[in-house]
């Protein structure tokens, strides 16, 4: 009768939405890696574990309040909540209940209880005696103040630490990644201190009883020693005993030193994926940023117009000179394949990223990163760098939004305002990063003196402007040449004197700022007066 009731429950839990909405819940505030809700609940936690041990301490020397001793059981309170939720997360009950079912089912054997009970309780059991879940536990006993002798692990509320901190965690996977070696050390470590710890007794305790009464000050002398530590307050009165006094010191630097080269060399090994880790962190906070693929002359250029439009980017690539390069510009950085998959992914392909620059000087790789961003996300923006004309198609075909020429680009802008000496001044100011100079836009708009004028009317360059081109669906403009397609419409490249503007233009203009903003001022007055007629 108990079985069928478990064998109910079970799937009753494992088909309520609510049950899987509520443990989603509290596995995104204690689980989740990647979740807000659990960033934040670290640094309650962290603050709530730094109260008790203060309060504690404090209790050393004070007798608490009623206050604190109310404070004190809602924080064990809800210590005891976290370490119950957590063994709640570790696995699903009901998934064991209906496996072990469905099988008793299908194999025509009798359904055992006792069986279901063990599984349950071994992989509780696997994370009750995990090491964080330990931590857990004996940083609970010492709040339950009839047991006085439980107090001793209070130190285990600062271990609690090391799962609210990122950091610590990795410092234990640190330790973790030499385990062989810090064992192999550490049984060495124990022959010297039980060889000497004999040693000093024997020669130690028939004339040095004073100090040497009892084996256990011998194992303290040798340890003390072994450390290069030295309190002084034990000394070998005898040959034998200072000669065993100078092997440990010996020996004790040689450990030291070896320690010392495991940890360095464990955490040189770790680097690369802390700083790896760091640079994922910051891009979870991040939303619609920017992925540059290839960090050369490009990529560079790219990430300053970026960072100085404070917009968000990553860069990835393999190059370990580039990475060093954009390290010490500050910028968040990945040394990897941008060709990868897995790389793409981690980079927030399909998370916070809204489009992909593919800056690389090779083709080849560009087209791969083309195909493998738009392989994972069929919806994000990818632009990509050509150095070949034979390129453009494959790039296309392969899934770029748009694609662009850098040097096919300023050669042909060289060739069309050659001769012109403030089109070249405005772009020379504008790769000098000068903040008079500047590329801006003008929509025409109706009623404006600007609207049904030729380009040789308005006399662009009388008024110290360039005009790059006008981005257009208009159709009356389809027989003039230069012209791109651009996101359904066209882009008219250095239009003849002869092109007239129509409203919905839009003007891409070159030159310094107060030229520009003089124009938007004629456009806007010109506007007011033409409405005021009407």
């Amino acid at each position: 009768m108990f079985s069928r009731l478990l064998v109910s429950i079970a799937y009753f839990l494992q088909d309520s939405p609510y049950y899987r909405h509520t443990k989603q819940f509290f596995y995104n505030l204690l689980e989740n890696p990647d979740s807000r809700l659990k960033a934040n609940f670290d640094i309650v936690m962290i603050a709530l574990v730094m109260f008790s041990v203060f309060l504690l301490i404090y209790e050393v020397d004070t007798p608490l309040t009623a206050l604190d001793m109310q404070f004190e059981q809602t924080l064990i309170l809800i210590f005891t909540l976290e370490y119950l939720l957590r063994g709640w997360l570790y696995n699903d009950c009901h998934k064991i209940i209906l496996a072990h079912y469905e099988k008793t089912r299908y194999l025509n054997i009798p359904f055992s209880l006792i069986t279901v009970l063990g599984k349950i309780f071994a992989q509780k059991w696997a994370y009750m005696s995990s090491p964080l879940a330990l931590i857990d536990l004996l940083a609970i006993l010492p709040s339950y103040r009839p047991l006085r002798m439980l107090r001793l692990f209070l130190i285990f509320r600062l271990f609690k630490l090391f799962r609210y901190f990122n950091s610590l965690k990795l410092f234990t996977e640190v330790l973790a990644s030499k385990r062989f070696e810090l064992y192999t050390l550490a049984i060495f470590l124990s022959f010297v201190v039980f060889i000497g710890s004999t040693a000093i007794y024997l020669f130690e305790k028939p004339t040095n009883s004073s100090q040497v009464a009892h084996l256990f000050d011998a194992v303290y002398f040798t340890i003390v020693t072994v450390s290069t530590v030295g309190y002084g307050d034990i000394t070998p009165h005898t040959t034998g005993g200072r000669i065993v006094a100078m092997v440990l010191i010996l020996s004790g630097l040689g450990v030291f030193s070896f320690l010392t080269s495991i940890m360095v060399s464990a955490f040189n090994d770790k680097m690369q994926d802390m700083r790896e880790n760091q640079t994922y962190t910051e891009l979870k906070r991040c939303r619609d940023y920017v992925i540059i693929c290839g960090f050369g002359r490009v990529g560079e250029h790219l990430a300053a117009r970026l960072k100085a439009e404070r917009q968000h980017f990553v860069i990835i690539d393999i190059n370990a000179d580039n990475v060093s390069k954009a390290k010490r510009l500050g910028y968040l950085v990945i040394q990897a394949d941008a060709s990868k998959n897995a790389v793409l992914l981690q980079a927030g392909l399909n998370q916070g990223a809204n489009s992909v620059v593919c800056t690389t000087g090779n083709d080849v790789v560009n087209v791969y990163i083309t195909l493998s961003s738009r392989h994972l996300n069929p919806d994000i923006r990818i632009v990509s760098r050509a150095n070949n004309p034979d390129t453009i198609k494959k790039l296309y075909q392969a899934g770029a939004s748009d694609v662009i020429q850098p040097f096919a680009i300023a050669g042909l802008v060289a060739a069309e305002y050659i001769g012109q000496p403030v089109a070249f001044e405005a772009i020379f100011g504008i790769l000098k990063q000068e903040k008079q100079y500047m590329i801006d836009t003008l929509t025409v708009t109706g009623p404006s003196f600007i609207e049904a004028k030729t380009l040789a009317e308005l006399d662009f360059i009388g008024r110290k402007l360039v005009l790059l081109g006008i981005v257009s669906d208009n159709p009356a403009h389809n027989q003039h040449k230069n012209r791109y397609p651009v996101s359904h419409q066209h882009f008219y490249f250095n239009p003849p004197a002869h092109f007239v503007l129509h409203s919905g233009d839009v003007l891409v203009l070159l030159g310094r700022d107060v030229s520009i903003g003089h124009l938007r001022q004629q456009i806007a007055r010109s506007r007011f007066n033409n409405s005021r007629k009407s």
